[in-house]
């Protein structure tokens, strides 16, 4: 391993072992206490120009496979762990984790502090760094990280969306087949708007009951509201992705265009502030990105949920209300909009979640 040189937006310069490429890299720092699918954080678009520091010990065991990708790529900027262990053992896995960084141009970086850089990003919010191979001096990480553009002002959207429209056609992972079922014919339709969409969550729309058309983020409204009078869509989903949600004003604009003709719609991550943002609702950055897994109270019930937010939206019970709030503070984080057939959570629901199945109840 060669050494990597770090540093924080607040000063502090580190030095660590970098396991995956060699480059330099900039991006926003936080932290994730999911304990598996290391792979799945890496690929999932909503993490794209993060570094993310897992607070989980050991990393790689259990190797990388390409089924498991939340998208056709790695997303993040980089990886932060206590320990990597290049030898992995799982009867899925195609390499190892430092092979697919390695083949993915992604930074890799273990032999430091997690739980400092933990406690950094708790008491001081999330904040951008610079990690490189190549460069050592502090001054000059220092000034590369000066002249670079912040994590808020870039517009990921037009880099993560597809480009051309496409039919989903996979559902949930079946452990029996050892593959992913195929869709089934369905007369229930819906557009997902894809801000930074990943494919699990694409799987269990599917996977509920409905066909799913993935679109350019750019779509009409228009050409929405026309196929849904038409009858050959019966409702529209606003996925996740990465980014300030207060800069993507097109977006937020077309949205606006399809709250008032009623379509039903499912927005979540990214997709939930847009939404929130088009019905003049203040969407606020919050000190820490709430990165991993949290447990959510829902109907007397609790679920473990994956969220990945810098942001939240200011509570009004006279627009919504509330379906599911964080267990330990009560915030709401997921709610259905009153007079409308609208439900939007911060989280992508798990597999089988009860919301999936409500928002099939509301697609025509």
């Amino acid at each position: 391993m060669q050494k990597i040189y770090i540093y924080l937006e607040n000063g502090i310069f580190l030095e660590a072992k970098s396991f995956g490429a060699s480059k330099t890299a900039i991006g926003k720092l936080v932290y994730n206490n999911t304990t598996f699918g290391y792979e799945d954080v890496i690929t999932d678009p909503s993490n794209s120009g993060l570094f993310v520091n897992f607070t989980t010990v050991e990393i790689g065991n259990s190797g990388i496979n390409d089924a498991d990708m939340e998208s056709s790529k790695a997303q993040v900027a980089g990886i932060i762990a206590r320990s990597y262990h290049d030898s992995y053992s799982n009867y899925r896995a195609d390499k190892s984790l430092a092979q697919f960084l390695k083949e993915q141009n992604i930074l890799g970086i273990c032999e430091i502090d997690t739980r400092f850089l933990t406690k950094v990003v708790r008491e001081e919010g999330s904040m951008m760094m610079i990690a490189s191979t190549e460069v050592t001096s502090k001054d000059e990480l220092k000034k590369l990280l000066e002249e670079s553009k912040s994590y808020n002002e870039i517009n990921f959207i037009r880099e993560l969306s597809t480009k051309e429209a496409y039919i989903h056609k996979t559902g949930s992972w079946n452990s029996e087949t050892q593959e992913y079922n195929k869709a089934n014919m369905s007369d229930k339709k819906v557009l997902v708007i894809d801000f930074g969409v990943k494919k699990s969550f694409l799987n269990e729309l599917v996977e509920s009951g409905l066909e799913v058309e993935v679109v350019p983020h750019n779509i009409k409204s228009e050409e929405i509201v026309k196929r849904f009078n038409d009858k050959n869509i019966g409702g529209v989903v606003l996925s996740s992705g990465a980014g300030n949600p207060n800069i993507y004003k097109e977006e937020i604009s077309g949205v606006k265009s399809l709250i008032s003709t009623n379509i039903p719609m499912f927005a979540v991550g990214l997709g939930h502030f847009i939404l929130a943002l088009a019905n003049d609702l203040k969407v606020e950055e919050l000190k820490t990105i709430k990165s991993g897994s949290h447990p959510v109270l829902s109907d007397k019930s609790v679920e473990i949920f994956s969220m990945n937010t810098a942001y939240k939206v200011e509570e009004n019970s006279n627009i919504f209300e509330a379906t599911h709030s964080k267990l330990f503070n009560d915030e709401v984080i997921a709610y259905k909009y009153k007079n409308r057939n609208i439900l939007s959570c911060e989280f992508t629901p798990i597999s089988g979640s009860k919301i999936y199945k409500d928002f099939l109840s509301l697609v025509k």
